[in-house]
């Protein structure tokens, strides 16, 4: 069955648009208690957000849902999404909750969940809670309904969670990091765990309003974060998204090295001390110079489709531990279960603690090929590749790059977009080729399709 609410990370769209509406996701809650609770009916469910101004209204209206399906909720405050995947599997709670559209600016919202083994809710799982959406909301007996607190000591807990998840025996001792937090839900926890770990930290994007999520800092805007790292002769910067689950990082030299390349450092460390686990995973939109380099260190390479979910399931049926997606997210299953920007980042800084080189001295194993995106604005439910001169032009386009290049179209799973990418080696023909496709793309979506003869 298609989904009408999930996407490829949870339900996402604008605050005050259905279905990002307070009175749906009242009904949200009941309808993932109803889920989330059981045969049983009742137990705890964990509701972690970040720092966006609509959040204290979905909090609410996801609280009021829950307690009239009979679960009790644990109010986390704002904290980074991996935060809330560990604190459901270790304090045992049914289910876990974060109130977040990630990268996203302030006028968008979303929610997404957690099983109650730290990993997101499977396609069954959410399929019932669509279900449940289209039933008459009911409350439980007043006696039986579910109780609200906050659990106050959920940034130290998780502090340490990343603090151990460095390799023993390692340190930050003498690093200058600069870490940007987005002005989103790591703002707290992520200069502390670097702090702890003996950094000297620089802190940017720390002043969450409501407003400036994702605001000119994060993992979507790095260019202050390299200003930043040369102005105060940094060893590292550290970008992380609205939510903490991805992370971009920029060297010494104030050079960006986006997931691909964290994902090379990591699985290249991995590979030479022996402790690599299966084959590393990546996306449709992984660089092929990720493909080409593990290939010379004969590590096999997956390509999933694009969504750290999909990287996680190619994993876990290869028998794999490492795996991620250009933006950042990145997965270290030996370490959490799912994208995790701080762990990231310690394992990268980990990888150079332990090989005693510098980030960009790391990365250079690596020869990224230029690849240039365009985002097309298309409606919700539309399939642009559908349409046959859509996929002529992309075969012409390809016959054009030849066999060192690539083109992919895909549809966004939390925004309105096709995402277009064009990859190869020439840089000046692949930056044209994907502007000149992304407009032809436009064109014809913006065009009545062709009537079709008889026997097409």
């Amino acid at each position: 069955m298609d989904k009408r609410y999930f996407g490829t990370d949870g339900i996402r769209g604008r605050v005050g648009e259905p279905p990002i509406t307070a009175d749906f996701v009242l009904k949200l809650g009941w309808a993932a208690g109803q889920v989330l609770g059981g045969r049983s009916g009742s137990g705890q469910v964990l509701i972690g957000k970040d720092t966006r101004l609509s959040n204290y209204m979905f909090e609410s209206a996801l609280e009021a849902g829950l307690s009239s399906a009979g679960l009790d909720i644990r109010l986390l405050g704002p904290m980074p999404t991996p935060a809330i995947a560990y604190l459901t599997r270790t304090l045992r709670a049914n289910g876990g909750i974060v109130i977040s559209a990630s990268h996203n600016s302030h006028h968008d919202n979303g929610i997404k969940f957690f099983s109650a083994d730290g990993f997101k809710l499977d396609d069954e799982a959410e399929l019932a809670i669509e279900a449940n959406i289209e039933k008459p909301l009911s409350t439980v007996d007043s006696s039986s309904l579910g109780k609200a607190s906050r659990l106050v000591d959920a940034p130290g807990r998780y502090i340490e969670f990343c603090k151990h998840s460095l390799p023993a025996g390692t340190s930050l001792q003498g690093l200058t990091l600069v870490v940007d937090c987005a002005n989103g839900a790591g703002y707290q926890v992520a200069p502390a765990v670097f702090e702890e770990l003996g950094a000297r930290v620089i802190r940017r994007g720390n002043q969450p309003d409501g407003l400036n999520i994702n605001v000119d800092c994060g993992s979507t805007h790095p260019e202050g974060l390299q200003q930043a790292v040369l102005e105060h002769q940094a060893d590292a910067g550290i970008a992380l998204d609205g939510d903490g689950d991805r992370v971009i990082m920029v060297d010494h030299q104030g050079e960006i090295l986006d997931g691909d390349q964290l994902l090379w450092i990591i699985a290249q460390q991995r590979h030479l001390a022996g402790s690599l686990q299966g084959p590393v995973v990546g996306t449709q939109m992984s660089n092929l110079g990720l493909e080409l380099a593990l290939g010379e260190l004969r590590v096999d390479f997956l390509r999933a489709r694009v969504g750290d979910r999909y990287v996680l399931e190619m994993l876990q049926a290869n028998g794999g531990e490492l795996g991620g997606e250009s933006s950042g997210h990145i997965v270290c299953l030996d370490r959490t279960t799912t994208g995790d920007g701080i762990v990231s980042a310690l394992q990268v800084l980990g990888a150079a603690a332990q090989t005693g080189r510098s980030l960009a001295e790391l990365a250079c194993g690596m020869d990224k090929l230029p690849q240039h995106m365009v985002n097309v604005p298309i409606d919700r439910g539309s399939n642009p590749m559908a349409d046959k001169r859509v996929t002529q032009a992309v075969r012409d386009l390809e016959q054009r790059l030849g066999k060192t290049g690539r083109v992919l179209l895909r549809p966004s799973g939390t925004e309105p977009v096709l995402r277009v990418m064009v990859e190869g080696e020439d840089g000046d023909l692949v930056h044209a080729a994907a502007v000149d496709l992304a407009q032809a793309v436009e064109r014809i979506c913006g065009e009545p399709a062709p009537r079709m003869a008889a026997g097409d």
